[in-house]
């Protein structure tokens, strides 16, 4: 999916036996990391139902299902936690990733000032007209 220097990706239950870019069983959602922030879709249901058949996910895939939260939820159903706990427990692991994106944003926001006022500085610094050397002493013979 996506186009040239687009790049959009399907998030797929495959058989493992089956070619990499073979016939895939279900379309469990997209990826799209061009926009800002990434967009990441998913069918949290049929995601649930593979995992409940013994689905492997990969790195990548785990990683993104750590972003929505689904991984989390995946690991609290595991172990046989009842839906109220399940809701509060995401619920809590949503404000916490407020927290950290509202860091991240102000820690970005200070390395961008940092840049421009190092940018600032050294556009300065030429500009200003360099001191003449001191003329040398003449030698004593």
């Amino acid at each position: 999916m996506g186009k040239k220097k687009q790049p959009m990706y399907k998030i797929v239950a495959v058989d493992s036996r089956t070619k990499r870019d073979g016939r895939f069983i279900d379309a469990v959602g997209a990826y799209n990391p061009a926009t800002n922030p990434m967009t990441i879709t998913l069918k949290e249901d049929r995601v649930f139902h593979w995992l409940e058949r013994g689905a492997q996910p990969t790195d990548t895939v785990k990683n993104l299902l750590s972003r929505k939260g689904v991984w989390l939820k995946w690991g609290l159903k595991k172990k046989k936690a009842d839906d109220a706990t399940i809701a509060a427990e995401f619920e809590k692991w949503q404000m916490m990733q407020g927290l950290k994106l509202q860091k991240e944003n102000e820690r970005n926001a200070r390395r961008n000032a940092a840049k421009k006022k190092k940018k600032a500085a050294a556009q300065e610094a030429p500009a200003q007209p360099a001191e003449a050397p001191a003329p040398a002493a003449p030698a004593q013979p």
